[in-house]
């Protein structure tokens, strides 16, 4: 994966500075590219879960960017939009599954959970924490039924869709699947979850791609159709599947990428990438014009590219199960997703490049620069010369063979080859050529018609049309629950919030059984007793008041009272902090609050009622959590580190000190830093409002 992300990486920016040439934004698509191949490179590179995770996120936000480049296009920002929010929705899934898995295993660690198979599947965690993780990954890599934001991001420019949606982001959930196989594999669950969705994509995708007339959507199906295959292999989970899965990884990322960039050769030259309109243009371009050929025959898995070895696994690997049931399902879903690639090659190599121009065809307006047929070129060639040397030493055994004992969780030895004999997969790649090549030949006849059912069912049923529903709906359930909630009274929001907490904090309280009647050393003395029925007479001082100011003067006791009792508790520091905070609290309350009017109205009774309802039960949580908490044995470690290590390491005496400006320094700082931030706001604001005074009066002066 590394050297997939970095070296078709690499191609990329080449072909990016002549894709993007005279582009002042060109700078700006090189930061985000590279934001998103070191969060790619995080993602595979990751041992721990959660590191997984955050870079993964970070995947999904530096390609919401890309996707969105052409920000002015309305559509390029739904693109953006729909893939932030399908795959970002996948991620919210995938942490928690990750947290479950790493609960059942005992461990963050990828390299531990990968010994932990027995006690992860055994666990009743295990299930939730696979559909979980399972929506992630088919998310992410475009399954079934959330494939449809893959081809609506082909609205960023082709270097985005050469490098993100064809050789590394879409991979990520493949990755993942791989990654985890030998702790998750290997059981039925695991089995026909992926299969199934794995097998649906293929064959949808495979099927989409044929009949389409734009280059970029045709690959962006078939990209489709690729992944689905990938997911259908680490499904079935035999050494042979695994071997296919990892070699079609490789295949599927030289060639796609390759296809991707001539794509856009092509469109950048012509200005069009419909291809009704294009022929003739192998003689205009022949270096895209070979490129593309190569990556066309490696995706219809022609000899002696290496896309042919790749066939050949996956039909080996889908006639291995034991039963013919199985065999059947799972050859005929391979076999069916093929012949849709070969019509899919012929239809972006044959009309476009070999046919005959007439009045309608456009022609290239300049020939295509080193840059933009380097990338596809160097690919179509690499995925020659992989196929002629597959046996070699660089392929198999330092390529793929490791890859591939990763995921199967247990050493193998790959032997790849061209010829095998006369094996059932060879006569099942023939198949697949002169079904494929009929297809094809009958695609023109076929498109219209196709076109026709799709344009008729897919606004209604298809998943694309149920996301949008489902969006429009959420903005509906959004703006109902704006006018409830969000109604500008503050009062109102302080009541959402404390509801919510004590029901939330309430309910894990009683279900918890944490909270214990107090024990004899709770019993309040004579002062504490005092204290704290100044606190309740203050309270209802603030509750029963006429005025701010005699209600601002009743919080100020029922402050001074809580120093107080810091100070009856032996926390002296605390008291003067609190005395501190009480009366710049005060004085602030008194300024601000005496030029406001009196009182006019007070609330119903009903509000009222209501009001010393939410305020009972406030009262009764904190008590539960006071309780709650004299309940737990407290632990002194803490405090003795503090109290031993503050003068020998920090050189000073006072605890409380040290502990702010040395042990939680960096805390320290950041708080001082928002304060510093406030306050600067502040002064432009004041700032603000003086220049706007001057200026007022200085119009006035010129207009008298």
């Amino acid at each position: 994966m590394v050297l997939i992300i970095s070296g078709i990486g690499t191609l990329i920016f080449i072909y990016a500075g002549g894709y993007l040439q005279g582009d002042p934004r060109i700078g700006r698509f090189y930061v985000m590219i590279l934001i998103f191949m070191a969060a790619m490179l995080g993602v595979v590179l990751a041992d721990s879960l959660l590191l997984l995770f955050v870079f993964w996120e970070l995947t999904s936000i530096s390609s919401f960017l890309l996707i969105g480049f052409n920000h002015e296009s309305e559509q390029s920002r739904r693109s953006a939009q729909q893939a932030l929010l399908v795959t970002g929705s996948g991620g919210l899934a995938l942490l928690a599954g990750l947290i479950l898995l790493a609960t059942a295993g005992g461990s963050w660690q990828i390299s531990v959970l990968l010994h932990q198979q027995t006690a992860v599947t055994t666990s009743p965690l295990y299930l939730p924490a696979l559909i979980l993780i399972l929506l992630g990954a088919f998310t992410k890599s475009a399954q079934f039924p959330f494939h449809f934001w893959l081809p609506n991001a082909m609205a960023a420019p082709t270097p985005v869709s050469a490098y993100l949606h064809s050789a590394t982001m879409v991979k990520a959930g493949v990755y993942l699947l791989a990654r985890l196989h030998p702790v998750l594999g290997g059981t039925g669950e695991w089995f026909y979850g992926l299969v199934i969705v794995g097998g649906i994509t293929a064959v949808l995708g495979g099927y989409l791609s044929w009949w389409q007339t734009d280059l970029k959507r045709i690959m962006a199906y078939s990209t489709v159709s690729a992944l689905g295959v990938l997911v259908l292999l680490l499904g079935i989970g035999t050494k042979i599947a695994v071997e296919a899965a990892m070699l079609f990884l490789l295949v599927h990322s030289l060639y796609k990428g390759g296809l991707f960039m001539a794509a856009g050769a092509i469109d950048h030259e012509t200005g069009t990438r419909n291809v009704r309109r294009l022929a003739g243009l192998a003689r205009q371009m022949p270096f895209v014009f070979v490129g593309i050929t190569l990556a066309s025959l490696s995706m219809a898995g022609i000899p002696p590219l290496l896309g042919f070895i790749g066939k050949e696994l996956i039909y080996e690997a889908t006639l291995e199960p034991e039963t013919a049931v199985w065999q059947l399902l799972l050859t005929a879903l391979a076999l069916l997703t093929n012949i849709f690639l070969v019509a899919a090659s012929g239809v972006i190599v044959i009309k476009p490049f070999l046919g005959q121009p007439n009045e309608d065809t456009v022609q290239p307006h300049h020939p295509a620069g080193l840059s933009l047929w380097l990338g596809p070129l160097l690919l179509g060639l690499l995925s020659l010369g992989l196929g002629l040397f597959s046996n070699s030493t660089l392929v198999a055994k330092w390529l793929l063979q490791p890859a591939a004992t990763a995921v199967y969780g247990h050493d193998l030895v790959l032997k790849l080859g061209l010829w095998h004999g006369l094996t059932p997969m060879l006569l099942l790649s023939g198949v697949t050529i002169a079904a494929g090549a009929g297809v094809w030949w009958l695609h023109e006849r076929w498109r219209q018609g196709v076109m026709a059912v799709d344009a008729a069912l897919a606004p209604r049923l298809g998943p694309e049309a149920l996301y949008d529903r489902g969006f429009d709906g959420l903005l509906r359930l959004a703006d109902w629950l704006t006018v409830r909630v969000q109604d500008g009274f503050l009062r109102h929001y302080l009541l959402w919030i404390v509801g919510t907490t004590v029901v939330l904090v309430g309910t894990a309280l009683l279900r918890g059984k944490t909270a214990v009647m107090p024990s004899q050393d709770l019993i309040p003395g004579p002062n504490e007793i005092l204290l704290t029925l100044v606190i309740l007479g203050a309270a209802w001082m603030v509750v029963q008041a006429d005025s701010r100011l005699a209600a601002v003067a009743g919080l100020g006791v029922i402050g001074y009272s809580m120093a107080l009792i810091f100070i009856l508790y032996g926390a002296p520091d605390l008291a003067m902090t609190q005395f501190s905070v009480e009366t710049l609290t005060v004085i602030l309350f008194v300024l601000v609050l005496y030029k406001l009017p009196t009182f006019e109205t007070k609330d119903s009774t009903p509000t009222r009622l209501r009001n010393v309802v939410v305020s009972l039960l406030v009262g009764a949580m904190m008590t539960g959590l006071v309780l709650a908490a004299n309940a737990i044995p407290a632990s002194t470690h803490v405090t003795d580190f503090y109290s031993e290590n503050s003068y020998v390491l920090a050189k000073g005496h006072n605890i409380v000190n040290v502990i702010l400006v040395d042990f939680r320094g960096l805390d320290t700082m950041v708080e001082i830093t928002v304060l510093s931030v406030a306050a600067v706001g502040v002064y432009a604001l004041i700032h603000t409002r003086k220049q706007q005074q001057e200026t007022a009066v200085e119009e006035r002066r010129s207009e008298s």
